[in-house]
């Protein structure tokens, strides 16, 4: 039975074996369980995180750990024992070690490398070498590597003497004197070939790699193209350096997605979960884009204002404003949202910006006639109703507010598409190009081409 398909009756019986304070129960217990189940344990009961780590032996602690939420980790690595903490870290795969190192101060992270071995101090430090957000910093070195001309009986026993130490398995990677990658060839070859065949009769040159300096992002979609677990990793001269599996991959895409969310509402990405985070970086978080947004909005107050005489004659405009100024910003709102989760999943390149400025061009003018129909039948059908309300031209205002929303959306939906391309050409982020800031621009573009629309057809009758 599993602990999340019996929560409650686990958690019971938690709490009295660790009231009793019986190592050998509670280590009996929590082995008892899986290591997700053990997970949800922890984060349930964070005041006893720690203990429950320390109870699990050394293999079984780091499968647990590199799962829990990084705050969890924190709190453990800073409560476990300087001895436990050392062998913990040590048994962690290369990768997770990184990524849980990389979230931490300097002067934490200096303390804690000097805990870690020889050999996997020095590997440490040659992935925290390489670049935040690159290839390099997910690669893990635990992968079995053979040469051409080894025999397929060599090849098993390489992995059964080193394949315990291995992240994965599946795919064995063929190298040649130099260390430079040769081929990657799948476990069932070599399970399935006569012993005394040799590597080089499995091998046809046709394998795919990441360099490590790549972007995290492009390994995101080479993955997603080839349908693979894991994939090999070489330097600038082609030497095999490590592997990143598809379990890394996913988390890093995982965080983009949240980072790219929370961008997108407007606000900067937060490093800790929502309730974690404290009132005042939250309030940090959130202040800068909306002084942004708000200065942006006085620029629509200052455009009204140099529109102050048409409105004075023709006060009737100014109940329109609200309905042209939304239907810009959601056109646009829409159109940055599409064009930012193309870019993100590699649908649209910095290549396709006409072929997107071509198709959104129509797609504004379509949606654009669709609302303006709406917005002049509207205003028609509500003067036959009303005959006082808007006057005796109520047909040129009608002619004012569907032309209008035929600029307004169309602009909106040009801007909001070119918006997150211009900003990944320039090295920015799309995702900065949020639905609020393209709505608090396309505002201001549609005070200044309805009142212009008004000075056309009224020019001479209201105006």
């Amino acid at each position: 039975m599993s602990l999340a398909a019996n929560n409650l009756g686990f958690q019971e019986q938690f709490e009295l074996i660790i009231s009793d304070e019986d190592e050998m129960n509670i280590h009996e217990f929590l082995n008892n369980l899986n290591i997700s189940d053990v997970a949800t344990l922890v984060e349930d009961n964070e005041d006893h995180a720690t203990k429950i780590i320390a109870s699990l032996s050394v293999h079984r602690a780091a499968s647990t750990f590199k799962i829990l939420e990084l705050n969890v980790q924190k709190q453990i690595i800073h409560e476990l024992q300087p001895l436990k903490t050392a062998a913990l870290l040590n048994e962690l795969p290369a990768d997770d070690r990184t990524s849980f190192l990389e979230e931490l101060p300097t002067e934490a992270v200096r303390e804690l490398i000097k805990l870690l071995n020889h050999e996997e101090r020095k590997i440490t430090l040659s992935l925290l070498g390489y670049d935040e957000g690159s290839v390099g910093r997910l690669m893990t070195p635990d992968y079995i590597a053979v040469q051409s001309d080894w025999t397929i009986a060599e090849v098993l026993e390489h992995i059964r003497e080193v394949g315990k130490d291995s992240e994965t398995i599946d795919v064995i990677y063929v190298i040649n004197d130099n260390g430079q990658l040769v081929d990657d060839v799948r476990i069932r070859e070599f399970l399935l070939s006569p012993p005394e065949r040799l590597v080089s009769e499995l091998t046809d040159g046709r394998y795919i790699e990441l360099n490590v300096n790549d972007d995290q992002e492009m390994a995101n979609q080479v993955f997603k193209m080839n349908n693979r677990v894991a994939l090999p990793v070489v330097d600038n001269n082609n030497i095999l350096v490590g592997i990143v599996t598809i379990d890394d991959v996913l988390w890093v895409a995982n965080e983009e997605f949240s980072e790219d969310m929370q961008k997108m509402g407007g606000t900067e990405a937060l490093e800790e979960p929502y309730l974690e985070i404290s009132i005042l970086k939250l309030f940090k978080k959130r202040v800068g884009w909306l002084i942004v947004l708000f200065m942006g909005e006085m620029l629509t107050a200052t455009a009204m204002a140099s529109y102050e005489m048409a409105l004075d004659k023709a006060l009737v405009l100014s109940l329109f404003i609200p309905l042209i100024i939304s239907s810009g910003g959601n056109t646009g709102s829409q159109a940055s949202s599409l064009i930012i989760q193309a870019l993100t999943v590699g649908e649209v390149t910095l290549e396709d910006w006409w072929n997107v400025m071509r198709r959104e061009i129509v797609s504004g003018i379509l949606l654009g006639t669709v609302l303006g129909i709406i917005g002049f039948s509207r205003v028609v059908i509500w003067a036959q109703i009303f005959p006082d309300v808007y006057g005796a031209h109520y047909v040129l205002i009608a002619s004012v507010v569907g032309i209008s929303l035929i600029g307004v959306v169309m602009f909106g939906t040009i801007t909001g598409s070119m918006l997150p391309i211009l900003l990944k050409k320039l090295g920015a982020d799309p995702a900065v190009s949020s639905a609020p800031f393209v709505a608090t621009l396309v505002d201001v573009t549609g005070v200044i081409i309805y009142f212009n629309c008004a000075y056309l057809f009224l020019k001479g009758t209201m105006l």
